[in-house]
């Protein structure tokens, strides 16, 4: 069948389905490979990929209620062929709902034969019904109605309700459905953020500054990918959100230091990290992915960075090359659930569940305490993640504490913003308070014997 917009919407979300793969990388690859040359066929696969993903549960609330059968053993290909055509009707106004009905029976005769005339009968059904349709109220049940109304999975939406309360809960996950802005970090090494700001300007761009991070632009309207941009060629810029942004911030490295990024990852804080050291001094980024420190390197040059060293090893065990207590500064941005960052990253709530939570604190746990093996004597420790999760962020500390009494935890610099930092003295971020991805930052040091 030929490639449009709708087809490659399901086949995407098909994958991301049945192999919990992301769908940011599946997007930007069928986006490069310019199949959809028009911006609007581009728009449409975009918002069909997110809006299903942002809005699934409610969607499928819907769908259930017009399919006799059991819609949890329906096929995920007819499932996602459903959902992406609901979407367009009950969310995107300048799609006729017919026209929807219409691509969506043909996508089924293609991909599921002999299952058209369902999707036909599904779909007219649920846009004669669905007005009528009657949520669980919230006073009375606030779980199902925020799970529903506001598409997140009831362990999730029980999860925060017991850590933030049923409001904070529902604030938190209505954000969550809100579409990110994109935000850019400007490479001081390069350019000032004015000259940044003046330069998208003079391209036609709406750029403004970033509320909480000095090197932040917010960026909207843009005509096409940010890598086909100038400012992206020539290393000016990097793709990265705000909330990640401060954390380098809460690092504060200075020229000439000695630095470890134990868990590095494709590097985006590791980069931030030398460009505030103005690429003097030396950084070890280390990470059990040989091709994400592929990448690490490959946007170092872009970003012309010569002061990172890649060690490929487990952050878990023991690493041979870091031996001994050399480090000044050491960033430890653990792997998490990510449940901060599901406006950018919506199918994560679909892929996680609450022993996932408790897995990764186990491992934030044994990261943590292996790290501090590299520190120096007066060395900083900062502990950082990019979710939601009592268990993988004040707990995790707390034990860390506990465990190693030479420690405490010092309070974040003075240049954060003191709306960035909890009344506990750590750095958090939220998106329903500060329009941010939601990250946690602690930054520890040995006591002076």
């Amino acid at each position: 069948m030929k490639e449009n917009p709708r087809y490659t919407a399901v086949q995407i979300l098909n994958t991301v389905d049945e192999k919990k793969a992301y769908a940011e990388p599946l997007l930007d690859f069928h986006q490069s490979k310019r199949v959809f040359m028009h911006e609007n066929d581009r728009r449409l696969l975009t918002q069909l990929v997110y809006g299903t993903l942002r809005l699934q549960k409610r969607l499928d609330w819907v769908i259930a209620a017009f399919y006799r059968g059991d819609f949890s053993e329906m096929e995920t290909g007819l499932k996602n062929i459903l959902r992406t055509a609901l979407l367009q009707i009950s969310e995107m106004d300048r799609i006729p709902p017919f026209a929807a009905v219409d691509e969506a029976v043909k996508l089924a005769k293609k991909l599921f034969p002999g299952r058209a005339s369902l999707v036909n009968a599904v779909l007219r059904n649920a846009i004669r019904g669905m007005k009528r349709l009657t949520c669980p109220d919230f006073s009375a049940d606030p779980l199902h109605h925020i799970s529903i109304m506001h598409s997140h999975p009831e362990w999730l939406v029980s999860f925060w309700i017991d850590e933030l309360g049923v409001e904070e809960t529902r604030r938190l996950c209505e954000s969550n459905n809100e579409i990110p802005s994109l935000i850019l970090r400007v490479n001081a090494m390069k350019m000032t953020r004015d000259e940044a700001l003046a330069e998208c300007a003079a391209a036609g761009l709406d750029a403004a500054p970033t509320r909480f991070s000095p090197d932040g632009i917010t960026v909207s309207r843009l005509p096409g990918p940010v890598r086909d941009m100038a400012l992206f060629r020539d290393g000016c810029i990097q793709i990265q959100d705000e909330a990640s942004q401060l954390v380098s911030r809460l690092v504060e490295p200075g020229p000439g230091e000695r630095v470890l990024d134990l868990c590095a990852g494709t590097g985006i804080k590791t980069t931030h990290l030398a460009e505030i050291m103005r690429n003097e001094g030396s950084i070890t980024a280390v990470d059990v992915s040989g091709h994400k420190l592929d990448m690490l390197r490959d946007n170092a040059r872009r970003l012309g960075i010569s002061i990172i060293r890649t060690v490929e090893g487990d952050a878990t065990g023991a690493i041979d090359v870091l031996d001994g207590r050399s480090f000044d500064r050491i960033l430890v941005d653990v792997p998490c659930s990510g449940l901060g960052t599901l406006r950018r990253n919506p199918e994560i709530k679909w892929h996680r569940d609450r022993q996932d939570v408790e897995n990764m604190a186990a491992l934030q746990k044994n990261i943590l305490h292996k790290a501090v093996s590299y520190l120096k004597e007066k060395g900083t420790l900062v502990y950082s993640t990019c979710t939601i999760s009592f268990p993988e962020n004040n707990k995790v500390v707390g034990e860390f504490l506990d465990a190693h009494p030479g420690y405490h935890r010092v309070h974040p610099p003075v240049t954060l913003s003191k709306e960035v930092v909890d009344t506990g003295g750590y750095f958090r971020t939220s998106p329903h308070h500060h329009g941010t991805d939601g990250f946690f930052g602690a930054i520890l040091k040995r006591r002076d014997m």
